[in-house]
């Protein structure tokens, strides 16, 4: 997993949309229960842990599902970053269970950084696969704009 010197503060961001609608609302909901873990109080860390674990573990395996079903070309390297997050969550859950609540801030500041970078480049690729294998088509995303920039396309 990428390495973070700061907290990062992470919030959901319309520009992570990739254009799937399950995989859309599924990232959404991992980003929101990423945050809880992030600003968890030291007696809520194991449940919300158990919460992203819990969801990681399901959003992957239909991922996995999916690749695997629908022969995407990339599947391994994506399959392989899964893994890699599930064993580093198995990891944490001991450490935590052993009163080191530290672990599981440090992991979920990672998994903060992580998913951005996985969605937008893993994932779209596997959305894009779904999309022209249905339709013969790319997804198609809208992203809402700024008040600020709206303003100043308007000027």
């Amino acid at each position: 997993m990428m390495k973070s010197s700061a907290a990062v503060a992470y919030f959901w961001e319309d520009k992570l949309l990739i254009g799937h609608e399950q995989m859309d609302d599924e990232h959404q909901a991992f980003a929101h229960i990423i945050q809880a873990l992030l600003k968890a109080p030291d007696n809520a860390i194991a449940s919300c842990l158990a919460d992203v674990i819990a969801h990681a573990t399901q959003h992957f395996a239909q991922e996995d599902e999916w690749m695997c079903n629908l022969d995407f070309p990339a599947r391994q390297c994506h399959m392989d970053e899964h893994a890699a997050v599930l064993r580093s969550a198995a990891g944490v859950k001991l450490r935590v269970h052993a009163g080191d609540h530290q672990a599981a801030r440090l992991f979920s500041q990672e998994l903060a950084a992580w998913l951005p970078p996985h969605v937008q480049h893993l994932d779209s690729a596997l959305a894009a696969w779904i999309c022209k294998l249905a339709w013969n088509a790319k997804p198609l995303v809208f992203h809402r704009q700024s008040r600020t920039r709206a303003a100043t396309a308007i000027a």
